[in-house]
């Protein structure tokens, strides 16, 4: 069988590569192909613990079984503006051409919007979408570009992400928050590429008839962004750079420690 193996962050500079055409053998599992990765470069055994599997653009285990055609993605731990889009863009995904900036997008039926973008985010444009007569409150996160990190002098960042699994994240995220909480609609924004100091690298809009609610959902939802949603954090400074190590959430299946790279 021949699958897509697709790297991201840290593993993509460690392989050397983004992605590449492999052949495995009939019955085989996403934990063989680590294994077998493992074999090429063993610095990924020392990272067994912290490397999440997904199989078509879905989180898997490592005994998921592979298919013909399949897309499997090797996911290190995650870093810790838009136009409207037409009406007829509404409840369906997009993938805009390169020229938009926007790499993916999707809007629902609510009005609730998602997007991975190369582009610079316009925060009050991304609010004015989303407010409608009946909100009595708007909460807008802004995650910006600052010029220092453990007391290293930042020069930039780059952000590098998994975009159609990052989308389906963002989704999954918002639906559980706007339940839990009763706010009104919510609009979910990241940026990927070289940022400057001071430029934005996310948004997170949340409507809502009172306050409550709304700084609720905008807490939670970039706490669970930074866990759940495949994007990853290069820093760089004067006398190097350095991936952000975050920590997946719990809740993501991953390899159960670097025996899986045995033999």
């Amino acid at each position: 069988m021949h699958v897509k193996v697709l790297f991201f962050g840290m593993l993509k500079d460690l392989v050397g590569r983004a992605e590449e055409q492999i052949e495995v053998p009939e019955g085989a599992r996403l934990s063989n192909i680590f294994e077998q990765y493992c074999r090429r470069f063993p610095r990924l055994a020392e990272m067994a613990g912290s490397i999440v599997l997904a199989r078509n653009q879905e989180f898997a285990g490592p005994e998921a079984r592979i298919g013909e055609g399949d897309e499997i993605a090797l996911l290190p731990p995650v870093s810790g503006g838009s136009s409207p889009a037409p009406e007829a863009a509404s409840t369906a995904n997009r993938t805009a051409g390169p020229d938009s900036g926007i790499l993916a997008e999707f809007e629902d039926e609510l009005g609730n919007y998602f997007a991975i973008t190369r582009v610079p985010i316009d925060a009050r444009a991304l609010a004015a979408r989303l407010v409608r007569g009946c909100d009595g409150s708007v909460i807008t996160f802004e995650g910006i570009v600052r010029d220092n990190s453990k007391g290293r002098a930042t020069l930039y960042l780059e952000y590098d992400g998994y975009v159609p699994l990052a989308i389906k994240k963002m989704r999954e995220i918002a639906s559980d928050l706007l339940a839990a909480h009763g706010a009104d609609r919510i609009a979910m924004v990241h940026r990927l590429g070289r940022m400057e100091i001071g430029e934005t690298s996310v948004v997170i809009v949340v409507t809502s008839a009172h306050r409550k609610p709304a700084y609720e959902v905008s807490r939670e939802a970039i706490d669970r962004l930074k866990r759940l949603v495949p994007i990853w954090k290069k820093e760089h400074f004067a006398d190097g750079e350095v991936w952000v190590e975050g920590e997946w959430d719990a809740s993501v299946p991953r390899l159960e420690g670097s025996s899986r790279c045995s033999g």
